[in-house]
């Protein structure tokens, strides 16, 4: 047993003497010794260096290390994370006895954010995920959810596409609801914020998600909660950082459609075309491939500078950032300039801390028209982007009728949609928050805190189309209006207030610790859109775009009452109580208040005797949690009262010779209230031999009830036939496993390993008011290509939104036979409710993160990659583009993907569960090299570093499209996901 204990050090140890071995000298001597900590326990994996040779070795699972040095070696270097560096001489002896000292300033590392504080890492009682700066992707990040994807266990980030600053759609713990928002809460240094915050001042960002950690947010944290710590100063340790990035981002592929060539030949060969040989006539001779004339090499520029420190007792640091990044799609472009400033002093002999945070950008975006990425899908092919006999547009090839003016059923030429469009707008954000922490003088166990923030935002912008653009060809009787003119405006102004107090207390005599916590809250947001008319380039204004109204607003109000108790007895055993009372403004008063309690309980397995004694047992404990939270998010305001909206300029009606907008009512729920969910975790974390292995493994069961879900109502019960109601009820189960593993810890190698995988099965239990055997489901999941037509369903058992499909049936060669379906419950009739078989879901079951990092000397190398098993897709691009009835119509041409010449189908097959294809993946995110080069320019304390990485490396996948991950399982046409390579360079002085 002892063998295998020791067999990590022992390989560490084997590795060590084979990269330093040689530069040992002959008649070297051998040094050796225990390092032990303060407690005088010993310490392995310690990495012991001679500082003249550098030649170096680890501590085994007693401590004890052997190094051989030259005989001129005057002292040996001592170091371990989260221990100070020790330098020991040697001259006199070859036994030696180190020990270290735990380094105050690495005390973050023991101690996790939770919601509203902190506690040391023993004390954590819920299901909660930190990833620090070391472990963040790397390359060009332009945001936070960039840097955490596949670092934990139950979170899935999938992107909105490779649009500039798209963001990104994250779920914790899969599904909680229907209809109702489903973004976690953002939390920026006790602030919530859902903006951008530039990476390169992020220190660490904490998961909750569990509902016991994140019940304390009650009614916002229904979608789990993330909380980001930015870097702060600190006084006496003054840094300067500056950091650039170059990147170079190329498409990684094109939607397969038909070339020129095999366009023309079909065209020709079907004899479906034979009905109007005329649109043959009206092939062209040229071979254009639409996509890459619409997309670019696109470069980006990241630069980033910071300085820290502290005046006097005035900790402080101060970042400024600029981005300049262009899109893949031509003409896009962004630019944004961050800035943030953090003070943290203490004053009062540490009675009073003081926290202040602002933060600030100013973006520039050009918006190209993403429409053309549909349009270069199906343009046709043997068409060229110019044509020198149409002035009228600007000499860009349009599909025109026989009286000169423009086929308005045609798509427009997709190059001409970029380049005759110039959207620029503007966005300008502050947010920000100052916390006050008051420990009394008489009773320093009570604080008092006060912490008041804001976040401000405003948007403009115009849309300029040229005179010659189609895009924008308007005829109205006798006048064309051409071009564009537009404008657009818009802003937001939330506040928040919090005032807490907060216990805490150490009684040592009966071995106790209490920290108690309440809090009041008040929340304050509100958005306002102004509305302009449209006008044309001679800013004529169109014809019934007048607005009825200048402008709309919104306002909504959320007041909580909160309290929390963590008590922790002997070390070993934590409770965690919490309640949260809220009310909003989004609700009638009889419902407008909701509770939100939560209990946690944590058991310290390493602190109890039988385990005391397992030297190979670094830490083992035991959590189980049940808490609950409520979702009034993505619903509008002010739904439960009954409201009218005025009717169109369109829709005006007739009383003798006048025309008057008319007062509708909008479809309301005077009895909408919370949804809530309720939640159970039981989970164990553990460590072994040192930590060199160390994970957590959790189970959870979720279970929402009055969900907020748009369903059927009967006809005459409301002012619509469909309703956002309380109605249903929804359940996920899961497990979550994250692994890390320190194969090698040398002097000079140290290799690091991380495993996370997570399994969440979610189903509907109840969608229904009272019972009813004829219900079918509701439809949902709106496509591409066809009116009011659905491809999803929510159903009773089944996943939310399962594919809804009829089963095609293929001939003896494996082909789709047109419009042949399986009858599967023999009743004669076609139709995809035949027993609802098809019971594929756009969720996957699994979702697996690796990463590893290689630290060789000066050298480092990272890689991170992610999976999704079980998850489908369906491919609306095939089956819009697909057919052979669209390429010939309306007196214009249109491309086809390839997959036509497969199935030769001539009619939208669209329901057909052909379409339908598995979207599991592996995707490897980014790989990645750095060397370390040391001080420059002779400057005290500098170090330079230098890298190189690559984004979106490779995907394996079996989906035929163009990416196998897009959120809700309906493949439309997204801007896609470029390949970006980025070379970097760090000084830190």
């Amino acid at each position: 047993m002892m063998h295998s204990k020791k067999l990590p050090f022992l390989l560490g140890l084997f590795l060590s003497v084979i990269f330093s071995g040689w530069t040992m000298a002959q008649g070297s001597r051998t040094v050796s010794g225990v390092v032990l900590n303060q407690d005088q326990t010993p310490l392995a994996g310690v990495s012991v260096r001679a500082i003249q040779s550098g030649s170096g070795t680890v501590t085994d699972i007693k401590g004890a290390f052997s190094l051989q040095v030259q005989p001129t070696e005057s002292s040996l270097s001592f170091s371990f994370i989260g221990y100070l560096t020790q330098q020991v001489a040697i001259a006199g002896g070859n036994q030696l006895k180190i020990t270290l000292i735990k380094d105050s300033s690495s005390t973050l590392s023991d101690v996790v954010v939770i919601g509203y504080g902190s506690v040391s890492k023993k004390d954590v009682t819920g299901a909660i995920s930190t990833i620090s700066e070391k472990d963040f992707q790397k390359g060009s990040i332009t945001s936070f959810d960039q840097m955490i994807a596949g670092k934990a266990p139950g979170i899935s980030i999938t992107s909105n596409g490779g649009h500039p600053g798209s963001g990104s759609k994250i779920r914790i713990r899969g599904l909680s609801s229907l209809n109702a928002g489903q973004d976690p809460l953002q939390v920026v240094d006790g602030a919530p914020f859902d903006g951008y915050v530039n990476p390169n001042d992020i220190e660490s960002v904490t998961i909750l998600k569990d509902a016991a950690s994140a019940a304390i947010y009650g009614s916002r944290a229904s979608g789990g909660v993330i909380l980001i710590t930015t870097k702060k100063g600190r006084a006496g340790q003054t840094r300067v950082n500056f950091n650039t990035q170059f990147s170079v981002s190329k498409i990684k592929g094109y939607v397969d459609v038909l070339t020129g060539d095999q366009f023309r030949g079909y065209i020709n060969s079907q004899s479906y075309f034979d009905f109007d040989t005329s649109y043959r006539s009206r092939l062209g001779t040229a071979s254009t491939n639409w996509q890459k004339e619409i997309y670019q090499t696109a470069l980006t520029t990241n630069n980033n500078l910071s300085v820290s420190g502290g005046i006097g007792k005035l900790p402080y640091r101060l970042s400024v950032g600029y981005l300049n990044q262009d899109g893949i799609l031509k003409t896009d472009n962004m630019q944004r300039t961050t800035g943030s400033l953090s003070l943290t002093p203490s004053l009062f002999d540490n009675h009073l801390k003081i926290a202040l945070n602002l933060n600030g950008s100013l973006t520039k975006n050009r918006n190209a028209n993403q429409g053309a990425i549909g349009a270069a899908i199906a343009f046709d092919p043997t068409q060229s982007v110019f044509d020198e006999n149409n002035a009228l547009f600007g000499n860009y090839f349009e599909w025109m009728r026989e009286d000169g003016t423009p086929n308005p059923l045609a798509p427009i030429n997709p190059v001409s949609m970029l380049m005759q469009r110039r959207d620029v707008s503007n966005f300008n954000r502050g947010f920000g928050n100052i916390k006050l922490d008051y420990s009394l003088h008489f009773l320093p166990d009570l604080q008092i805190s006060a912490n008041l923030g804001f976040d401000v935002g405003k948007t403009t912008g115009t849309t300029r189309e040229d005179s010659t653009s189609r895009n924008t060809y308007n005829l109205q009787g006798d006048i064309a209006y051409k071009g564009l003119n537009n404008q657009y405006s818009s802003d937001f102004n939330n506040y928040f207030a919090e005032y807490m107090l907060n216990y805490k207390k150490d009684i040592s005599s009966i071995k106790s610790n209490i920290n108690a916590l309440l809090v009041y809250g008040y929340y304050d947001n509100k958005s306002t859109e102004d509305k302009y008319a449209s006008f044309d380039y001679l800013n004529r204004e169109i014809p019934n775009t007048e607005p009825l109204y200048p402008y709309t607003m919104k306002q909504t109000t959320l007041i909580s009452y909160i309290g929390r108790l963590i008590y922790t007895y002997d070390e070993k055993y934590t409770l965690t109580a919490s309640i949260r009372r809220d009310g909003s403004s989004k609700f009638a008063p009889d419902v407008r208040w909701g509770w939100f309690p939560s209990v946690a309980l944590g058991w310290n397995l390493k602190k109890e005797a039988m385990f005391r004694d397992w030297d190979a047992l670094s830490s083992l404990k035991f959590r189980a949690s049940y808490g609950i939270t409520g979702n009034q998010s993505g619903i509008d305001d002010y739904k439960y009262i009954p409201t009218y909206y005025l009717s169109d300029n369109v829709s005006q009606y007739q009383f003798g010779d006048s025309f008057y907008e008319m007062y509708t009512p909008s479809p309301y729920d005077e009895s909408l209230k919370w949804e809530r969910t309720a939640s159970a975790n039981i989970g164990i974390d553990f460590g072994l031999l040192n930590d060199r292995i160390n994970g957590s493994l959790d189970l959870y069961n979720k279970h929402t009830k009055d969900l907020l879900a748009t369903v059927n109502i009967p006809a005459g019960t409301n002012f619509t036939n469909q309703l956002l109601t309380n109605i249903g009820e929804m359940n996920s189960k899961g497990i979550e496993l994250n692994l890390g593993f320190v194969p090698v810890k040398t002097a000079d190698l140290n290799w690091s390993v991380n495993l996370n995988a997570s399994y969440n099965n979610s189903k509907i239990t109840n969608l229904l008011a009272h019972a009813d055997s004829s219900f079918k489901g509701q439809t949902t999941g709106s496509i591409e290509g066809a009116t009011g037509q659905t491809i999803q369903i929510q159903n009773l058992n089944q996943d939310p939104n399962t594919f809804l499909v009829y089963r095609q049936v293929y001939d003896a060669n494996g082909k789709p036979i047109e419009g042949a379906y399986a009858d599967l419950n023999g009743d004669g009739a076609i139709n995809p409710y035949d027993d609802q078989y098809y019971y594929k879901s756009p969720w996957p079951k699994w979702v697996l993160g690796f990463s590893t990092h290689l630290d060789y000397k000066n050298w480092s190398f990272s890689t991170t990659l992610r999976a999704n098993i079980g998850n489908y897709m369906y491919n609306n691009v095939a089956s819009n583009h697909g057919i052979a009835y669209n390429m010939a119509v309306n007196q214009y041409l249109s491309n086809a993907v390839s997959d036509v010449l497969y199935t030769n189908f001539v009619e939208k097959q669209q329901q057909s569960d052909y379409y339908v294809q598995n979207a599991s993946f592996l995707k490897m995110d980014n790989i990645g090299i750095a060397y370390k080069v040391g001080s420059v320019f002779n400057w005290k304390n500098s170090n330079l570093t230098l890298s190189a990485n690559a984004q979106n490396v490779f995907c394996v996948t079996k989906y035929d499209g163009l990416d196998p991950e897009f959120y809700g399982g309906i493949d439309t046409n997204i801007y896609p996901n470029p390949r970006v390579y980025t070379i970097g360079l760090n000084l830190n002085f």
